[in-house]
């Protein structure tokens, strides 16, 4: 049985351990930064064929699987509402509350946890089993950063292609709203875009667009982060896997309630 002594050295071990998981993110969000900006003023030093294979695995590969996402969570939303508002004669506010949720909440959302089970799960098992095998230790033994060779085309190719799937999930997930729309209500096209150009504003997509960019960038910095705090033994990559995952999707939500906050000032601001 554990005294009490005992419980207060665990939980100062455990706290000593989180804060040497704080000080390496926070190390290693400096370094990643540095070796962005570094690309930026020197464009030719970016591994562009590294940033065009990444480009396919992050977007193109990723677009079924977004496509089926979307397409189901604007079906289950729009029945889900349906049943609600139909009780009280408002069928005309669906498309709006459709349009508006998807754009500015769901669409974004969704997106990047599938993104972050796909492509930031796999950052961090490339980037561990690389240091498992010393393939990082060479690399720095040749003078060559870790953090400007691998983690700058996925960064950047995450950054450009996570808006893009977000786009396409609004648009699918909006039809998958329609189709029910048009066999429960019988609703017509023309009607439903009508009623969903008045209740959603411009800047509400891109609202939903500038908060996949900043998921991006929790998604490649977590994912690559993880990786490459790998231990050494034979279920790491396995366990750095897990963690990128929880940790991606704990900071994507922390982000989206931030943002939420942000942009709910800034449209105070504007009146």
């Amino acid at each position: 049985m554990k005294t009490t002594a005992d419980n207060i050295i665990e939980w100062g071990d455990k706290a000593f351990r989180l804060k040497d998981e704080v000080v390496s993110l926070i190390s290693f969000l400096g370094d990643v930064t540095a070796a962005m900006w570094e690309g930026i003023c020197h464009p030719k030093r970016l591994r562009w064929k590294d940033f065009l294979f990444y480009m396919n695995t992050c977007g193109p590969d990723g677009v079924p699987i977004t496509i089926m996402i979307s397409a189901l969570m604007g079906v289950v939303l729009a029945y889900q509402a349906e049943v609600q508002s139909h009780k009280y004669g408002a069928d005309n506010f669906l498309p709006m509350v459709i349009g508006c949720t998807i754009l500015r909440e769901l669409g974004p959302l969704m997106v990047a946890i599938v993104a972050t089970g796909r492509s930031g799960s796999a950052f961090a098992a490339e980037i561990g089993t690389m240091k498992i095998s010393e393939e990082l230790d060479a690399l720095r033994t040749m003078g060559i950063r870790p953090a400007r060779f691998l983690v700058v085309p996925k960064m950047w190719a995450m950054l450009v292609m996570l808006p893009l799937l977000t786009i396409i999930g609004d648009f699918v997930g909006c039809a998958g709203g329609y189709m029910v729309m048009r066999s429960e209500l019988g609703m017509p096209l023309d009607v439903f875009l009508q009623l969903t150009r008045q209740g959603v504003a411009v800047k509400y997509f891109i609202e939903g667009v500038l908060k996949s960019v900043v998921f991006a960038y929790i998604i490649t910095m977590t994912g690559c982060w993880r990786g490459f705090r790998t231990g050494n033994d034979a279920i790491a990559v396995g366990r750095s896997t897990t963690s990128a995952v929880v940790i991606s999707i704990l900071f994507i939500v922390l982000a989206d309630a931030l943002l939420a906050k942000l942009f709910t000032v800034f449209y105070g601001w504007q009146g």
